[in-house]
């Protein structure tokens, strides 16, 4: 059998561990209901999707699946009304991802840490149309989400917070990475990231 080759088992399971990263994603986006919180969900979101992350590379030693997480990742979040910017993000994102975890073997902690950060990075691509296309993108928010709503995502999200954000999630991912390597030690042992 090729170690290297995808298996409907390895699809399987990257489908299985992006429903529960998603489902984390949207408990730590959750408190984007309230405008002026929404910057410190680029904190709460990596925290939260650290431990069905880093659980999926317990499981995992091969290239692509990092990747097909991203793009479905990327993939749900548009089907879910917003624009295609998140979709491409993460895809690239998760591939560089990919790369940098390869490069660890999946199993330096160090490697995964970073590789965690960069996949989440695809995160910001939700909000980069408030930066970039303001005009169309705030009118159909409005539709959707009302006036208030779009009225203090723009006050709370200026343009210059996409940099912000970077660092933010840095220490969001550090945080949820060591949160997750408490959480799951044994599946770390088992799996031999060190």
């Amino acid at each position: 059998m090729n170690e290297n080759r995808i298996y409907v088992k390895d699809l399987i399971n990257a489908g299985i561990y992006t429903a529960l990263y998603f489902v984390a994603f949207m408990i730590g986006h959750s408190i984007a209901v309230i405008p002026i919180l929404y910057p410190v969900t680029y904190i709460t979101v990596p925290i939260i999707t650290a431990i069905p992350f880093f659980l999926f590379l317990t499981k995992i030693e091969k290239f692509g699946l990092i990747s097909i997480m991203s793009i479905l990742t990327g993939l749900i979040i548009f089907l879910m009304g917003l624009t295609w910017i998140p979709l491409v993000l993460y895809s690239i994102l998760g591939i560089i991802s990919d790369v940098i975890l390869r490069k660890g073997g999946y199993r330096q902690f160090k490697n995964n840490i970073i590789g965690f950060w960069i996949f989440g990075l695809g995160y910001i691509g939700g909000q980069m149309p408030l930066w970039f296309m303001v005009d169309t993108y705030v009118a159909e928010m409005k539709e959707q989400y009302g006036e208030a709503m779009v009225s203090g995502m723009l006050k709370y999200l200026p343009p210059w917070i996409g940099f912000v954000a970077i660092g933010l999630m840095l220490l969001g991912a550090i945080a949820g990475s060591f949160l997750a390597r408490k959480m799951l030690k044994k599946h770390f042992e088992r799996a031999g990231i060190v």
